[in-house]
């Protein structure tokens, strides 16, 4: 990453980036203007809220039907139940941590933590130390030192504490693929990392009421992809890190225009 005073501003000049964000904002702005959004944004939101999670868990194991996610009640029955309420979970409490995450980043970060593992274990809720293992089997990345997670994961904070002028689209970007690259939990990163994202989406602005979910997003575009992407961001290469962003602004982009399908069902009184 640039060592200039605001490299996540640095990110946004890299080719490329400028085309994926300006093409976000007109898929957001294209859901944000359909007429059901003036009525009935709220129903959109709960929505978008359930395909959010079902994505998220889907990237983590857990590739249910939206239909099975709706019908389901108890989700502590095998470890595919488990990702499924732990992406729910912490998708309700992404909107929760909205005021918290500029001034106290490493708590939600935290917070998100112990709300998707639901456990008292020690290890819950706070970075790993040296010798602990990860589980995470889908993301076989070589696995970065406890020492050099936490000193990553402060920079990060400062980053984020900072402020910057970088579209929001590079910031999320920047946090997820942060995040998945240093896998700072003893479990549930990609869960983490995503619910993360979705915290920087809604509170720059970008999608503050939260009907444009990255994490369909992210699942549409299938796991190979999203890995390769991730690849490409912890290279450190401007390609890389190019390739990484354009991979979120298109999670994006495909989370709008999933909302954009439900509104247009909404419209019709099919949904």
């Amino acid at each position: 990453m640039s060592t200039t005073a605001d490299p996540l501003a640095a990110l946004g000049a890299l080719p490329g980036v400028a085309e994926s964000v300006e093409s976000v904002r007109k898929a957001v702005d294209r859901v944000y203007g359909h007429r059901i959004m003036r009525r009935r944004s709220n129903a959109v939101t709960s929505e978008a809220a359930l395909r959010a999670a079902r994505g998220s868990a889907a990237l983590s194991g857990a590739d249910w039907a939206l239909e099975e996610v709706r019908r389901r009640t108890d989700f502590g029955t095998d470890d595919e139940a488990r990702v499924m309420g732990a992406a729910l979970r912490l998708t309700a409490e992404a909107g929760q941590l909205l005021s918290i995450w500029r001034q106290s980043p490493l708590r939600v970060l935290a917070r998100l933590h112990l709300v998707a593992a639901a456990s008292d274990e020690s290890r819950v809720g706070r970075p790993r130390q040296a010798g602990e293992a990860v589980d995470e089997p889908l993301i076989e990345l070589p696995l970065p030192d406890a020492r050099e997670v936490s000193g990553r994961l402060d920079g990060l904070a400062d980053l984020i504490i900072a402020g910057s002028s970088a579209p929001a689209l590079v910031a999320a970007a920047v946090v997820h693929g942060e995040l998945l690259a240093l896998r700072p939990f003893t479990s549930h990163n990609g869960l983490v990392a995503r619910a993360a994202e979705r915290i920087v989406l809604i509170g720059s602005g970008l999608d503050p009421k939260a009907v444009c979910p990255a994490e369909v997003g992210h699942a549409e575009q299938g796991r190979a992809e999203y890995l390769a992407a991730l690849e490409g961001y912890v290279s450190g290469t401007p390609e890389g890190m190019a390739a990484w962003i354009a991979h979120c602004g298109r999670a994006v982009e495909f989370g709008a225009r999933e909302s954009t399908a439900v509104c247009e069902a909404l419209q019709r009184g099919a949904a």
